[in-house]
């Protein structure tokens, strides 16, 4: 398994940064290990919402995980304020970053995962191998 460790400096987007970095690398598939740094504010979709909130910061990364194929990445982050308030969603586009971000991707392009539209979540979601009409529960 290949690992990658690279780092994001301020006024990076954190989301736009990754998929950007595996796309430059001709990466297939890739699961986030760990990121730790800060965001100057964050873009986030909470659970079952359509819109998008934004959010000053600054935060701290307490946490990173998520998948990217070239069809898309799945990112959901936590994240502490001033305060150690903590908080979490899905990562949109428009999260700078503050500091830094020290990121660490594995290569999962081996299991030729994918993205497929799934009528059941209305969503894109993860496929692994080749993709199937219809995705088994």
């Amino acid at each position: 398994m290949q690992t990658y460790v690279f780092r994001l400096h301020p006024n990076q987007d954190l989301r736009n940064s990754i998929e950007t970095w595996c796309f430059n690398h001709n990466l297939q598939g890739v699961a986030v290990v760990t990121c730790v740094g800060s965001l100057q504010h964050a873009t986030l979709r909470m659970a079952g919402a359509s819109e998008t909130i934004t959010q000053d910061g600054p935060f701290e990364i307490l946490s990173l995980v998520g998948t990217w194929t070239p069809k898309g990445g799945h990112f959901h982050i936590s994240l502490s304020d001033k305060e150690g308030q903590v908080w979490g969603g899905h990562l949109c586009p428009n999260s700078p970053i503050y500091t830094t971000a020290e990121i660490v991707l594995v290569d999962i392009g081996g299991h030729h995962p994918s993205r497929q539209h799934d009528p059941n979540t209305g969503y894109d979601e993860f496929v692994v191998g080749r993709p199937q009409l219809d995705i088994p529960r």
